[in-house]
């Protein structure tokens, strides 16, 4: 267990550093005219993910993600006794990568924290979508992330390819929902971020709980659903 939730540290680590550490370092550089832009930044998020899944999966399952957690324990993939302590390491994993994110960005001597990646709904939206929107956004993004999840992991399932739908999954959901929320489908990206950008952030923070888990909770009752076999009597 405790190599579990190691693993699941470094890897929610990973996955703030990389992913929001894209959208803070690198997504505009002003000074430069350049920058990796949302598509970069989408790529950047799939792609933590995707090599966690190949480094730490055979480890932990390499959830990263409270909502995933919970969906899978829902779904009979994950014992119940485990939630807690993986969201924990996951929570603490993210601060890690966020505190590390915010040692290198303060290096500049030009560096505010502002959104620092943040996720939000009105004026703090990217594109100051509204509560209902993100919320939309969020819950749905998590719910079909989820059934990615679950379909490829499955026991018949093409074996070795999970971290690819996985990961280009995860761009995907970066690309539609970057501009609405700053993607979240993740409670522990969410808090790691927030924590650092306090005041609206943390008042925000409960939507980006909220939204996910239940994403994920419906996600573990539909495929459980869709995959249950049906007897049929003769």
């Amino acid at each position: 267990m405790t190599k579990k939730l190691i693993a699941e540290f470094v890897g929610t680590l990973w996955l703030v550093l990389g992913g929001c550490g894209s959208a803070v370092l690198a997504a505009s550089i002003p000074e430069l005219n350049a920058g990796i832009g949302y598509v970069g930044v989408s790529l950047a998020f799939g792609l933590t993910v995707l090599t966690m899944v190949y480094t730490i999966g055979n480890v932990s399952g390499c959830h990263l993600n409270p909502a995933i957690s919970i969906g899978l324990w829902i779904a009979g993939r994950f014992q119940r006794n485990e939630v807690i302590p993986y969201i924990i390491s996951q929570v603490l994993g993210g601060l890690a990568g966020a505190s590390i994110l915010y040692l290198i960005a303060s290096g500049q001597p030009s560096f505010e924290i502002g959104g620092f990646a943040a996720n939000g709904y009105g004026i703090h939206s990217p594109n100051q979508y509204d509560i209902f929107s993100v919320l939309t956004t969020e819950l749905i993004m998590t719910f079909i992330f989820m059934l990615i999840i679950l379909g490829a992991t499955h026991e018949s399932a093409p074996k070795g390819f999970a971290g690819i739908a996985i990961g280009l999954g995860l761009t995907l959901i970066h690309l539609i929902s970057i501009p609405v929320s700053n993607t979240s489908v993740n409670p522990a990206r969410s808090t790691s971020q927030a924590i650092f950008v306090g005041g609206w952030a943390i008042e925000q923070l409960w939507l980006f709980w909220l939204a996910p888990i239940a994403g994920a909770i419906m996600a573990g009752l539909f495929y459980d659903f869709l995959s249950s076999e049906t007897v049929v009597e003769s």
